[in-house]
């Protein structure tokens, strides 16, 4: 087990960018050694330093409860933010302080935070950090407590089938590329669910739903819902999906399978750190 780390003794400039507390994926060492080295040189360098390594959900509560005036900040893939921010939203302290990232790991693991516009090389993300402006963002928060940073998919899986995170990426991908182009035949995998937003029915249980994608945007979720032939769209507050089983997508991580989630947007519930200008 790997707690809290011995501090980094740096001292920031006057008017800097204060204390930090770099929380550490324990993957994105794996996955890319070299870039968690030079985040963590350019963020000592500029930053009072202190350096956590949590291996669990009660270690990361542990660490982010006792980190006084030290702004988080994520050294890590896309489920790396995914899983502090969770934390944040259980200690009612989503938003207190704007959160900085450093993206490592595949590109992959790492779309949502490109599509906030997070840097991608560890040098200029580690900079942002220290020298960029706060931007507050929408989040998407479902009913089972996990929080969504750019975007929800659904795509017709067979029941049954279950996703999980031992699934290939590239074949889920494959399904939801096919299922977007309309390629899944009468007889191939169809998946029944109940679709509703804002109280309102927009799909039943006997309609075969291609694709539903739902994001945040300007304080509301973007819908998208194709059924057979035809493509809608609409803005709303909250979404319910119901069904047998069936499993979805968050920000490029299955997720399932689940019988019934409800998404819901928090308006500019956190602020990210991004490059300045």
């Amino acid at each position: 087990m790997s707690s809290l780390s011995t501090p980094a003794s740096h001292r920031a400039d006057h008017g800097g960018p204060g204390p930090l507390l770099v929380i550490l994926d324990p993957a994105a060492k794996q996955a890319d050694g070299e870039s968690v080295r030079v985040a963590k040189d350019v963020l000592c360098g500029g930053a009072d330093v202190k350096v956590a390594l949590p291996e669990s959900p009660s270690e990361l509560d542990r660490v982010l409860s006792h980190r006084g005036r030290r702004r988080p900040v994520v050294i890590g893939a896309d489920p790396a933010l995914q899983r502090v921010l969770q934390a944040l939203h259980r200690q009612r302290e989503l938003g207190t302080d704007p959160v900085g990232v450093v993206p490592v790991g595949r590109p992959v693991a790492t779309g949502a935070l490109r599509a906030l516009g997070v840097p991608v090389e560890p040098v200029a993300a580690a900079r942002a950090v220290l020298a960029g402006t706060p931007r507050k963002l929408d989040l998407l928060v479902d009913d089972g407590g996990g929080v969504v940073l750019a975007e929800v998919r659904i795509a017709p899986l067979r029941p049954g089938d279950g996703l999980s995170r031992s699934v290939g990426l590239r074949s889920l991908w494959a399904k939801f590329a096919a299922a977007e182009q309309g390629k899944s035949s009468v007889n191939g995998p169809v998946v029944e669910l109940r679709v509703e937003a804002d109280g309102r029915l927009l799909a039943d249980l006997h309609q075969r739903v291609r694709l539903l994608r739902v994001a945040p945007a300007d304080g509301v979720l973007e819908l998208t819902l194709r059924l057979d032939g035809h493509t809608h769209r609409h803005r709303v507050a909250s979404l319910t999906v119901t069904g047998r089983h069936f499993g979805y997508e968050a920000d490029g991580a299955p997720v399932g399978p689940v019988r019934a989630r409800t998404w819901t947007v928090h308006a500019g519930a956190w602020e990210l750190m991004l490059p300045a200008g």
